[in-house]
């Protein structure tokens, strides 16, 4: 695979563009890139994704409690556009990432449906966070970078769903979300050590964190018999036509 961007400072970030569409385009490279967490880039990393990839916008999945216990980031200190979409149901008592992990530590997280059913909660518990992604990346002025802490669950869903509704075949999809497999090693490395990570992942195996085809191909069957695909969902939080339409042509050639 080709589309890595390869910086000091992340492990699971690329770049979505060159892939297949149902109508025969490609995905525009620069437009929507997927990363792990941002706090560690260099400046070398910062000045490629500016004046290289052309970045004009990031996403933050993370949760208010994960951004303040991390702290602001390198990218807090240009010019950049900062959008802060939180996937988890903030209770203001309980740190949200730490009943996240409590919940995980309870659960089999091997389990064939445990992924699945976790991003399904993001769009039923948090439908105004994953739209209000996808419209940041359809309203912006150059490439938007979407990212979590890992860059393979909540960024996982949004670039999945921003993928479908610009007509790109679903394996094609699954393909790209597996992809963060192959960097599954590093990205653990990267965060058993950090809070407020550390308790969801010492001692526990690389395999329950592992993305898995199957998983991703159930989200989008489920799209599609449920909510008539991604436009379909879209559509059921109030977008109309055009806004899909701009989307799609944000993302493709």
């Amino acid at each position: 695979m080709t589309r890595w961007i390869e910086l000091d400072g992340v492990v699971n970030m690329r770049d979505l563009g060159g892939l297949p569409t149902h109508a025969g385009g490609r995905t525009r490279e620069g437009r929507l890139v997927r990363s792990d967490n941002l706090q560690d880039l260099s400046p070398a990393d910062v000045r490629h994704l500016v004046e290289t990839v052309g970045v004009t916008d990031i996403i933050d999945l993370r949760s208010n409690t994960e951004r303040e216990i991390a702290g602001p980031g390198p990218l807090t200190e240009t010019s950049l556009a900062h959008h802060h979409h939180s996937f988890l149901v903030e209770d203001g008592e309980v740190g949200v990432e730490r009943a996240l992990l409590l919940q995980g530590e309870q659960s089999d997280r091997s389990a064939p449906d445990f992924w699945t059913q976790h991003y399904l909660g993001y769009l039923a518990q948090r439908p105004d966070s994953v739209a209000g992604a996808l419209a940041v990346i359809t309203g912006s002025r150059g490439g938007t970078v979407v990212h979590c802490a890992a860059g393979k669950d909540r960024t996982g869903t949004v670039t999945a769903l921003a993928l479908s509704a610009a007509g790109v075949p679903d394996e094609e999809i699954v393909l790209d979300y597996a992809a963060s497999a192959e960097r599954i090693t590093q990205i653990v490395e990267r965060l058993i050590d950090v809070e407020p990570y550390a308790r969801g992942l010492q001692g526990r195996s690389i395999d329950e964190q592992t993305p898995q085809p199957e998983t991703m191909a159930a989200i989008l069957r489920t799209l599609a018999e449920e909510h008539g695909g991604a436009t379909g969902w879209l559509r059921e939080q109030g977008w109309g036509s055009d806004q899909v339409d701009r989307l799609r042509d944000r993302l493709v050639d």
